[in-house]
This record gives structure tokens, C-alpha cells and sequence, in this order.
């Protein structure tokens, strides 16, 4: 499952296909994951970089706008490695980059796709360090007024291992999503991403294994894959 850089994620979606059905079950179980309240914004992130999570949230975000008819918003929060502008084709600048050093508002950035129920986010100018810029009340004031007009907010994020961003990102979310690549993560890489979200006090409501020949994905609670609180590295 994959988007290449010179398609668009409405080159390569199929509402029939098995992506589709496991994006709808993804949606459905982090949604209802604890019986309480539905979940509605979702940070989707991975251990390290090359495992799908930009296009696994495309994908979800793509599904919930389409089938379930929610105000949806996907926003790319990896400002290292953006790829969202590409996979929607929207003009990459301005984006939250922007909102985040406050030359510009949330709802100003907002970029229009085809589908009628859908808006991006777009990284804005690529920068090398921007951890600091996750910092502080700016990024909630940010969220807290994007997650107010949106049913629905998925946001892209840099992977766990490498740098800061997901969990300082975490704490204005709902909850995390975690990307693995089928047969190429290891488990201790695994689990020490996995701890990672834990230590920042994120809610990992689940993982996606995720691989590129389009055999997966298959959503499993982490419970059912190997995760537990008290499982030691």
C-alpha cells in the first residue's frame, strides 16, 4: 500500500478494495477502543521512517471522509519529511509550519481536495529542527481551534524513534496510532517506540502492520500483538 511521488492518493484509492475495508475497521476500533467517549483526532506515527504512516493516514483519512461523511482533516506534522502535499496535491506553503511560528492562522493554511468532506494541512516550509516549535501553547492553541470545525483531525507525524515531535504532538491528540512495516520492524525496535509513547504519557490505541505488497494491513489491538504494560525489553 503505497503512493508513489508522482500520484495522488485519488490515482491509487479504491473504495472496493482491501484498504479500503481495513481502513474502515481501523477507524471503527480506535474510535470505540475503551467504550467511552468516540475519539476524534488521531496522531499517526511509526518507529522509524519507510514504514507507510503518511500513506496509512492518508488512507484513514481519505475513508472517514468518504464513507462515514465526517468533516475531515488531515494535518502533516512532520515539518522534516513532509509528504502530504505531494500525496493530495496541494501547494505545500503556507502550512503549519507557519501556524506554528505564527505568521499565519490554522484556518487560513487549510488546503481544499476533491472530496467534498476533506482538507489538509499542508507541512509549509521544510525546516531541519523544528522540535521547539512543538513546544509551549502555541501548538494547542493550534489544535484546540482546528479540532473545534473538524468532526475528525489525522495528523501525520514524524517517526517515534529519531526525534521528539510525535510525543509532544500526543498531548493534543485523543490518541496514537502506531505504523510497523510487516517482516522489517523488529520487536525491540518496536517496543522501545512503544515505550517511548508510553513514558510521554501518549495513548497508544493501537498498531497497523502495514506492508507495501498490499497484503496488509490487518489493525490489532496492542494487546493482542505483543504489548503489555508491564512486558520488559
Amino acid at each position: 500500500m503505497d503512493v508513489t511521488e508522482k500520484q495522488t492518493i485519488y490515482d491509487v484509492f479504491d473504495q472496493e478494495s482491501p484498504i479500503a475495508t481495513e481502513m474502515r475497521r481501523l477507524y471503527s476500533n480506535i474510535r470505540h477502543i475503551d467504550g467511552r467517549n468516540p475519539k476524534r483526532s488521531f496522531l499517526v506515527t511509526s518507529a522509524n521512517r519507510g514504514e507507510g504512516k503518511s500513506t496509512v493516514a492518508s488512507h484513514l483519512a481519505l475513508t472517514v471522509a468518504r464513507f462515514r461523511g465526517k468533516k475531515s482533516l488531515i494535518v502533516d506534522a512532520d515539518l522534516r519529511r513532509p509528504r502530504l502535499h505531494q500525496i493530495f496535491d496541494v501547494d505545500k506553503e503556507p502550512g503549519l509550519l507557519e501556524c506554528l511560528e505564527g505568521s499565519a492562522d490554522p484556518m487560513e493554511v487549510i488546503k481544499d481536495t476533491p472530496i467534498e468532506n476533506l482538507k489538509v494541512i499542508p507541512a509549509g516550509r521544510r525546516v531541519q529542527s523544528p522540535a521547539h516549535l512543538f513546544e509551549g501553547d502555541v501548538m494547542k492553541d493550534i489544535f484546540d481551534k482546528i479540532k473545534f470545525y473538524y468532526d475528525i483531525v489525522i495528523v501525520d507525524s514524524a517517526p517515534i524513534i529519531p526525534v521528539s515531535d510525535p510525543m509532544l504532538i500526543s498531548s493534543v491528540v485523543d490518541g496514537v496510532v502506531m505504523v510497523l512495516l510487516a517482516g522489517m520492524t523488529p520487536r525491540n525496535v518496536a517496543l522501545r517506540a512503544k515505550n517511548i509513547l508510553m513514558d510521554a504519557d501518549a495513548r497508544l490505541l493501537g498498531v497497523v502492520v502495514n506492508n507495501l505488497s498490499e497484503v496488509l494491513p490487518y489493525y490489532y489491538d496492542y494487546r493482542y500483538y505483543g504489548y503489555t504494560e508491564d512486558e520488559k525489553e
